[in-house]
């Protein structure tokens, strides 16, 4: 596997890629200018109202994340191959209306990369069925019109895997297949679907406000999943959307890469890049600005984490190296070769914040304690209640002698207590999770590469050359310090 089929495998080729305002997609694009400035076209899908909001929104995205676009400023050459346009996967044909376009797309796509796709772990569940489930199959009906397509790679997680234990293999899931803990023994995704749309229009009919109808569809997401052995919806749906994929493929050629944790740019364009938290990112922040005291966890769970970069020149790999029509699953991760255990990393985010502390709204350092770690859920109740609900208790009796006085702290603390235990019920697989990512696949991808002997680093996606801790204090942290909280 030469870097240079690599690149050729892109030359004079029509790209679609779905989700084009999303991380991992902004790595991408500017990936594939830069490596083959001779691409034919890149159509840019983007979730909006019409084609000039599409636009609006891109131009958007290029003001608020203007150093990745100024990496993109000098591919002048092949930026004008780019085309963006309206459209929404879960409609059918990608909710595209332009009869002229779509015949356009369908004359000249050669390779589909559906990256669109809702992260929400409790997101509603209608919502996340239309995207995650059917947007999936809504992708590869239109892929099945593109007369020219040669394959369909499709973005979904390592987690759909559940709370599984042990060794986790590279393989697809069957129609109506289940987790080892689900109470119900078989799932049937046209009845989830009916059963979502049912419950919404009865909700719908009691005068629900927008807010209560989306708080009863996330709770109802929730509750599907944990029937069906998935922690949440957003695992789920995406298990249903893989699915989708290997039932009714056809002859249509899918490969699915499966992230982990996605984490800031190794190297490419630039190191650090990263837009919005993610589950670890949400911690370091919250740990930083001293609003987390503890952490929930096992400290002996692995975390599976993989630099953006890396993950999009795994997709370019996969999608050169296809020559059957055989289903291939890529769990692209770092668990196996390269682990990294919680414990190790909350002492990085310690020795970080030590030298680099964030500053309060008095431009006052911010001095973060030792990290301990609550290693179960009972733990991380019992602190909550030792140093939390006595002064919530204290704030409830004076809001009664003092007539309300005290009724919005109350309140507040109320709703923060609440919060809190309703984030570490949705981050507990991840943070007790014990199971390792088989990545066979992945890794004779790899070994083809280091055969060729030839510009490994252009394309390069091997864990074991990370030095975890070099990498999260020199570049992972700092970017997130950088690009997100600016």
């Amino acid at each position: 596997m030469e870097a240079n089929r690599i690149v050729q495998n892109l030359e004079g080729k029509t790209v679609l890629v779905t989700g084009a305002t999303g991380f991992l997609a902004k790595i991408l694009v500017e990936k594939i200018l830069r490596v083959q400035p001779n691409v034919k076209k890149l159509f840019l899908l983007i979730r909006s109202s019409n084609v000039k909001s599409a636009e609006q929104r891109l131009h958007h995205e290029k003001m608020k994340h203007m150093s990745m676009y100024m990496c993109l400023s000098i591919h002048k050459i092949s930026i004008h191959k780019t085309l963006v346009f309206s459209g929404d996967i879960s409609h059918p044909n990608l909710g595209i209306t332009d009869k002229e376009l779509r015949n356009e797309m369908w004359g000249e796509i050669d390779f589909i990369i559906n990256s669109a796709a809702t992260t929400t772990f409790d997101e509603r569940y209608d919502v996340a069925m239309d995207i995650n489930a059917f947007g999936a199959m809504n992708v590869l009906n239109f892929a099945k019109n593109c007369s020219k397509l040669k394959l369909l790679l499709h973005i979904s997680t390592a987690f759909v895997q559940g709370t599984r234990s042990g060794l986790l293999l590279e393989k697809p899931f069957l129609m109506g297949e289940t987790l080892e803990v689900a109470k119900i023994p078989y799932l049937d995704i046209n009845a989830e679907k009916k059963l979502v749309e049912e419950r919404k229009a009865q909700l719908q009919a009691q005068n629900m406000t927008e807010k209560e109808l989306t708080s009863t569809l996330k709770d109802l997401g929730i509750e599907r999943a944990t029937l069906h052995g998935w922690p949440n919806t957003y695992s789920f749906t995406k298990a249903m959307g893989e699915m989708l994929l290997e039932s009714f493929k056809e002859d249509v050629h899918v490969i699915i890469v499966r992230a982990p944790i996605i984490s800031s740019t190794w190297r490419e364009p630039f190191p650090g890049w990263m837009e919005g938290l993610r589950t670890l990112d949400s911690i370091f922040v919250a740990y930083a600005k001293g609003k987390l005291k503890v952490f929930l966890g096992n400290p002996d769970s692995t975390l599976d984490v993989m630099p953006g970069d890396m993950l999009v020149n795994s997709m370019l790999v996969a999608m050169a190296s296809q020559s059957s029509q055989e289903l291939k699953i890529y769990h692209v991760g770092s668990s196996l070769r390269n682990p990294i255990k919680f414990k190790e990393l909350k002492w990085i985010m310690y020795h970080y914040l030590k030298k680099n502390p964030l500053v309060d709204n008095g431009s006052k350092p911010i001095k973060v304690g030792k990290p301990t770690i609550l290693s179960s859920m009972a733990s991380f109740q019992r602190y909550i209640k030792i140093h939390y609900l006595p002064f919530l208790k204290i704030l409830k009796f004076l809001n009664v002698i003092l007539c309300n006085h005290y009724e919005s702290s109350y309140s507040n603390s109320r709703r923060k207590i609440n919060h809190a235990m309703r984030l570490a019920k949705l981050y507990k697989p991840y943070l007790f999770f014990e199971g390792r990512f088989d990545d066979a696949n992945a890794e004779n991808l790899r070994m083809s590469m280091r055969l060729s002997n030839e510009n490994l680093d252009m394309f390069g996606f091997d864990p074991t050359s990370i030095r975890w801790e070099e990498y999260f204090i020199n570049t992972h942290f700092p970017g997130i310090v950088k690009y997100v909280l600016k």
